[in-house]
């Protein structure tokens, strides 16, 4: 038996805590379509909860979307039932373009968006992706959790229209192909799927391979049917989306952190007391912080799986990419 969640996805009964969750989203769902058609047609309701709408790109089961399911609980528990809160996973709410469109206007709450939605527009939140500015998941998490990270979010009402409550992450970034890559040279040419960022385009572009710009949704089918060869992901999306079964070469480079943000819209936040705004933008943080925090020992945990397949793990560091590091930073920070 299958329900339908937000936005039309299913869960089987098979997966009791899918069911449970998508019970709750249409049961939200469903009530608010029913008082939508009762004020219609003139007929009046108890005062209803204020409802307040999340959306990201990442599927059920992610440590985003577990992290957005947790503020809307922790709202739900703070308030009482006064205030609720919808997840929109899955680019339900469309592309990350799309959903930070929806802030500026004020359709949209709040959202959780990998940093590169910002940095195509600001160029001060490149320096994030710098090839091994950061060794490990542990100096990410520290580095997004410091005063100088949170500093780049300051400008955001005034530039964006969004309110940064601050970072999470997807860990490191990895290299896992559909072919040997013994050397530097073995990416020459060869497809690589990556998120559509200049930074990561660009770095790519140094190594002489093709990137190119795919959506998370898309990369099952693509690497299966060699659309690509390889692809620039995280660990965590490598094991739990098994893109490991057609791609059997897992360079173990962490050539970059992943980061992420809860954002607010500014526009809509104005509707709000003060003390709510800063509650609620407080409530995120907490659990976007809890993933910052848990995400190096996850990524031990996703390796030791990964290894566990029998497919080819090697582990490179910067000198393994020549030049190309440097030449990164030459070419896209400021000096």
């Amino acid at each position: 038996m299958a329900i339908f969640q937000a936005g039309g996805k299913c869960a089987s009964m098979s997966c009791p805590a899918a069911y449970g969750t998508a019970v709750t989203r249409c049961l939200r769902h469903a009530r608010h379509y029913i008082a939508s058609l009762l004020l219609l047609w003139g007929f009046s309701m108890p005062a209803a909860a204020t409802l307040f709408r999340i959306g990201l790109i990442t599927p059920p089961g992610h440590q985003w979307t577990d992290a957005a399911d947790a503020f809307a609980s922790a709202v739900a528990t703070q308030y009482g039932g006064e205030h609720e809160v919808i997840v929109y996973p899955s680019r339900q709410l469309g592309t990350e373009a799309q959903m930070l469109q929806l802030l500026q206007t004020g359709a949209l709450d709040f959202a959780i968006l990998t940093v590169s939605e910002l940095s195509n527009r600001l160029p001060r939140f490149n320096a994030l992706y710098a090839p091994y500015r950061v060794g490990s998941a542990q100096q990410a998490a520290e580095l997004l959790g410091s005063a100088a990270a949170r500093e780049l979010l300051a400008g955001l009402p005034d530039e964006l229209g969004v309110i940064g409550t601050g970072y999470t992450m997807a860990g490191m970034r990895h290299i896992l192909s559909r072919k040997p890559l013994a050397q530097v040279q073995d990416l020459q040419g060869i497809k690589v799927r990556i998120t559509p960022l200049a930074p990561v385009r660009d770095f790519y572009r140094l190594l002489g391979a093709a990137p190119t710009p795919m959506p998370l949704s898309s990369v099952f089918d693509a690497l299966a049917n060699g659309q690509i060869d390889a692809i620039d992901m995280d660990l965590e999306s490598i094991w739990t989306l098994r893109y490991y079964e057609y791609a059997d070469t897992l360079l173990l480079s962490g050539h970059m952190m992943f980061p992420a943000v809860g954002l607010m819209s500014a526009r809509g936040s104005l509707r709000l007391p003060a003390h709510l705004r800063q509650a609620l933008a407080a409530l995120l943080q907490q659990q976007l912080e809890a993933v910052l925090n848990r995400y190096p020992a996850l990524e031990a945990q996703w390796l030791n799986q990964l290894q566990a397949t029998g497919i080819t793990i090697t582990a490179v560091d910067a000198a393994w990419f020549g030049e190309a590091p440097v030449q990164w930073q030459q070419h896209t920070l400021p000096p």
